[in-house]
């Protein structure tokens, strides 16, 4: 297994000293995108679902992602393959065990080593097993997850662009 690990890297040719000299109005203005896509999340589960708990890991998604877009952890391709992959083995822990700590504990497990495998190490989709395993009720809300996902995706370019612009306000 190669030690070249490309999830635990910054993505090549970012510019990761503009985000470390931000004040405390751009921080805030960068924290702004984040916080409205879980706002909007949470408003779109609230409307077609009673299982809000199986979203609560994209905050932490989110969060990441404002803190720190031009990593790798954050890309898009990491970003969804890991949180869809994750949902995917906690449902299916879920079905094999019922909801409990053996499927919980299970899924967890089983998607730790698959990102670790996979290289797609992005840390909140372990919390996306353990909320799919540990869901109530039968309602399944994997596609309503899955459209979750694809917007928080649009957070990842948001923050791009958002850093880009202060890089560019900096310079002019």
């Amino acid at each position: 297994m190669s030690r070249n690990r490309t999830t635990l890297k910054p993505l090549q040719g970012a510019n990761r000293s503009i985000r470390r000299r931000l004040g405390l109005k751009e921080e805030l203005l960068l924290a702004t995108a984040p916080t409205v896509v879980v706002l909007g999340v949470l408003a779109l589960v609230e409307v077609l679902s009673r299982q809000r708990l199986l979203f609560a890991s994209l905050a932490s998604s989110a969060f990441l992602i404002y803190l720190d877009p031009h990593h790798e952890t954050n890309s898009v391709r990491t970003l969804v393959s890991a949180q869809l992959m994750a949902a995917t083995i906690g449902w299916l822990t879920f079905l094999g065990f019922g909801s409990g700590y053996v499927a919980a504990g299970s899924a967890m497990v089983l998607t730790i080593v698959l990102m670790i495998v996979l290289d797609i190490m992005h840390p909140p989709a372990v919390s996306t097993a353990l909320s799919f395993a540990l869901k109530s009720g039968n309602e399944n809300n994997f596609v309503l997850f899955a459209l979750a996902v694809g917007i928080t995706v649009t957070l990842v370019g948001l923050e791009r662009l958002a850093l880009w612009l202060l890089a560019r306000q900096d310079h002019a």
